[in-house]
């Protein structure tokens, strides 16, 4: 029981409080800074790379829609989000926004790291079964990847592995700004 005339509500703020936020926890630079460095360089990478991915799986006849689908899928959701990520930084809403950076770089790059090298064995996977036959119709047997789309899928796998190694390095760059 609470004594007569109190109460368990908290009293209330005083009329003229302002609500606290905490500054932006960032150690990357802004604007074009942001480039001159190895994280902005990474990130550079990864939507060049990216955007070759993107192209060379588009460009086959994709055989595999299941496998070389969700390759398309991580190809572009990473190359949006790491397009929207570095424009963050080079029109400066890094500082505008209270979000602790580091911890935000290490976790999508981290996050983006695990599913692009799903999706380069997946890309892989598709390239090592040109081999196979792929039934036509009831007599006629081809292979699932032609000559020339083979060469598109063994390029389209090494861009895919270079893109998760930049991943994987932004991720080891940006676990050492947030931790250490």
């Amino acid at each position: 029981m609470l004594p007569r005339g109190s109460s368990s509500m908290p009293p209330p703020p005083p009329p003229n409080t302002v609500a606290y936020f905490p500054p932006p926890r960032v150690t990357l630079p802004s604007g074009l800074e942001i480039l001159r460095t190895y994280s902005g360089a990474f990130i550079f990478l990864e939507i060049l790379f990216g955007t070759i991915v993107w192209i060379l799986v588009a460009s086959t006849q994709v055989p595999l829609p299941l496998l070389q689908g969700w390759v398309m899928f991580v190809a572009v959701t990473a190359w949006f989000l790491s397009v929207v990520f570095l424009c963050v930084f080079l029109f400066g809403y890094a500082n505008r926004i209270a979000v602790n950076w580091n911890q935000t770089d290490f976790l999508f790059h981290g996050a983006t790291f695990v599913f692009y090298f799903g999706a380069f064995l997946l890309q892989a996977a598709t390239t090592s079964l040109h081999h196979y036959p792929r039934r036509l119709n009831s007599t006629t047997y081809v292979k699932i990847l032609g000559d020339h789309e083979y060469n598109i899928s063994v390029a389209a796998s090494i861009f895919a592995f270079a893109t998760a190694v930049c991943y994987g390095f932004s991720t080891a760059l940006a676990l050492r700004r947030w931790k250490l």
